[in-house]
Parts: C-alpha cells; structure tokens; sequence
C-alpha cells in the first residue's frame, strides 16, 4: 500500500466522526458515521446558506459531545463550485474538509445495496465510507498571493475564450460582407489600419466611395509608419471584385462596431490581467528563479504558479505532475499489455498550461531542444512528437520545482547532466 493511503487510513480512528456531504446549488445532505462505516445519527438535510452551515456545524458538535469523538473529517464532491463556500466556512470552524471523486462515488454507490438508484441521501453515505476507507484527497485552498494568482490565471483564460469567440464573430461578418478583406490584410485583426477600416469604412461600397487617396489618408490616422499606395491599391481592387453581399449593410456596421468595441474592451482587460499577474509574481519571491530559464514567461511562470499554489506544500516535482495529470498510467493483465498514456487526472489547466510552456521551450531554450530532438531520434523507444512534448512539460516542472525550492537561477551545466548530455552527443 502506498505512503499516502497508509496515512489517510491512520487519520481514520475510533475518535473520528465521518461526515459526508453531497453537494447542491440549494438544498444539501449530510451523514455521520464512525470509523467503521456506522451511522450515529439521522441524515441531515441543510441549505446552502449561512443558517444552513451553522446547523451541520452544531450538528457535528453534537454528536462529536454524545459519542466523545474527537476528530472530525467532512468528505463532499467538488461539484462545480457550489462545495467552495461549505469548505470555506468548514475551515474557519478548524474542521478537515477533504475531496472524493465522484468517479469514485458512482463506483461505490452500487457495494451496499446492488443498485445504481442515486438519491442525495445516498450519495452522502458512500462520500462517508469512501472516506473511512481512505479513498480521498486532501483539499487545498490556496490564500494570498496564491489564490490572487489563481483567480487572475483563470480570468485570463476566460478572456482568451471570449476573444476567440470575438474574433470569430468579426471574421463571419466580414467573410459575409467582404471576404476579400483578409486577402489584404493578412492579420486584419491586429493591424490597427485594419481595425479602423472596418470601423470607419469596412465594406466594399464603402471603400469605394474612399477611393485610393481617401484609403491612404485613413491608414495615415492610426500608423505612424509610411503606408504606401500598394496596401490602398489592394483594397481597392478587392472590393470592385468582391463576391459579398450589398444588402443590410447598416445594420451589419453596427453589428461590426458592438463586436469591435468588445473586442477592444477585452484587450484592454487582459493587458491589466497579465500586469496584475507580473506584480503577484514579483510578490511571490520566485520570479527572479523562474524567469531565468529561457522561454518562460512572465505569464505562464504566474499562470503555473496560480494552478499549483504555494510550491512549499509539494515534496517532490513529481507530485506536481500528478497534478497536472502528466503522469503515465497502463492498463496490462496477462498476456495483454496496453500502451502507455498519460492519466489525464488533475487540474486540466495546469497541464494545458505546462504543454503550451513545453512547445515554446522546444523552439526558444537549447537544452530543452536538444532533449527533444534526442526523445525523438535515439535508436531505442524513439517518442513520436506529442510523446516528447509531454516529457519536457515533465522536465519542465522538474526544473522549476527546483528553481523555486533552491531559489536559485536557471543553469545550463545543471539541466541535462553529464549522462544526457553523452546520449545527446551519442545521437547528433
């Protein structure tokens, strides 16, 4: 058995009481048994407010008096974000609040009466014996400069989100009105004259009206570089051939224009998003450490910091691995050996994040580079090339694991070791 299931079974005493919750947006269920899976009391049904948690708190008092238990451990689903606010309130009252995997909890609904009926009052006892069982995860909930970071790393991705579907709405106008526009301006979304021709005058009618000199003269209002007749020629000529539709056009500017400002807005809230996240990650003492390993940024060293929280609370790099769902896993039973994958099981972002962090190091840091080219090229188990990607992202972590424990800067001598570096050499 592993350390940590060893140690999750020895939290579980004759003087712990159980409670398990299941989770609701409204109304909410609680159960109390002991360390044998035993129910002390009636179930408890509770609303999702602060007359509600007080009562599952006097309740777990009560019982804690009648059976002189000492220890309280409360076990709910992390189901979306309606469990936050029982956690948070469970902590300040000094109560363990730890997670089960609904997974978990569907499995095992069936063991006590062979039936895959659900009910809220069932759930909250499988929640129960899965934890007297030691089948949970402790809950951390990050505080400070940590949960800021976390908050700003998850408003950032909901931005990037909402710009594509931005940038999506713009491109269905503009490919319906005047689809020959990107063939001028190939990043028609981030060239300022771009942006304020399909403000000012975004369609083929319009454009026309302009004329070369009047096109010229608009590009002149946003750039301050020389923009010359041939950009303007372009146009010109793309709107007297242009296939899009002439009818609707005023209604389809102010669509245009409410799409643009919004766009806009959500530029402007991501460059104040991202200054935030520089400033937080000064604050946290690891910034001089991070960013010196060459290709990571200022945004994805803040952005892994949010996801993982304080670094100080893992022992190893692996366990942020796991994390992130990086780890390997295989299903294999006699004879039958499957191949080998990544378990997918953790925070989504954080592994998100550690890929797009790996795919940049692969073009931008030497070593790891070099590292991918040999994962790919060595004689034996060459890895295809999202193979390699993962193992840097793995690498990665490691690195900045260390980064922050040491608190000292990226070195180049120290990351691949003389024995990678011989297999490297071996191979190129």
């Amino acid at each position: 058995m592993e350390n940590t299931q060893a140690r999750k079974l020895e939290m579980v005493t004759p003087e712990t009481l159980i409670v398990g919750v299941d989770i609701a947006k409204k109304v909410q269920w609680a159960r109390f048994c002991d360390y044998r899976g035993l129910e002390l009391s009636k179930a408890l049904r509770f609303h999702n407010n602060m007359e509600g948690f007080r009562s599952i708190s006097e309740m777990i008092k009560t019982i804690q008096t009648e059976k002189g238990l000492v220890e309280v451990i409360v076990g709910m689903e992390p189901t979306g974000h309606y469990w936050k606010p029982l956690a948070n309130f469970l902590n300040k009252e000094k109560i363990k609040v730890v997670m089960v995997n609904p997974y978990h909890t569907k499995r095992a609904k069936e063991l006590d009466d062979n039936s895959q009926t659900k009910s809220d009052t069932k759930d909250a006892i499988v929640i129960a014996r899965l934890i007297k069982d030691g089948r949970y995860s402790e809950v951390y909930i990050p505080t400070g400069i940590y949960a800021e970071l976390r908050v700003l790393s998850n408003t950032r991705i909901e931005i990037q989100r909402m710009q594509n579907a931005t940038k999506n709405r713009i491109r269905a106008v503009m490919d319906e009105y005047f689809p020959e526009f990107e063939t001028v301006f190939k990043s028609f979304l981030k060239a300022k004259s771009a942006i304020h021709m399909m403000k000012t005058h975004p369609f083929p009618e319009d454009v026309l009206r302009l004329g070369e000199e009047g096109i010229v003269g608009e590009f002149r209002k946003v750039t301050k570089k020389t923009v010359g007749k041939k950009k303007a020629t372009a146009l010109l000529k793309a709107a007297k051939e242009s296939i899009g539709i002439d009818y609707g056009t005023t209604a389809a500017k102010m669509r245009l224009g409410v799409i643009l400002d919004e766009h806009e807005l959500l530029e402007g809230k991501l460059i104040e998003i991202e200054e935030q996240m520089e400033w937080h990650l000064k604050a946290s003492g690891y910034a001089e450490s991070l960013l010196s390993m060459q290709g990571l940024g200022i945004v994805t060293a803040a952005s892994v910091l949010g996801e993982i929280g304080d670094p100080k609370r893992f022992q190893n790099a692996q366990q942020i691995i796991r994390l992130a769902g990086l780890n390997l896993t295989e299903n294999s039973s006699g004879q039958s050996k499957s191949k080998t994958g990544i378990s997918k099981r953790g925070r989504k972002n954080l592994r998100a994040i550690l890929y797009r962090i790996a795919l940049v190091m692969t073009a931008t840091n030497a070593e790891m580079k070099q590292l991918y080219g040999y994962l790919k090229d060595r004689k034996e188990n060459p890895l295809r090339k999202k193979q390699a990607i993962i193992v840097i992202a793995c690498k990665v972590v490691k690195i900045m694991f260390a980064l922050m424990k040491k608190k000292e800067k990226y070195s180049k001598l120290l990351v691949l070791g003389e024995h990678r570096q011989r297999q490297i050499d071996q191979v190129a």
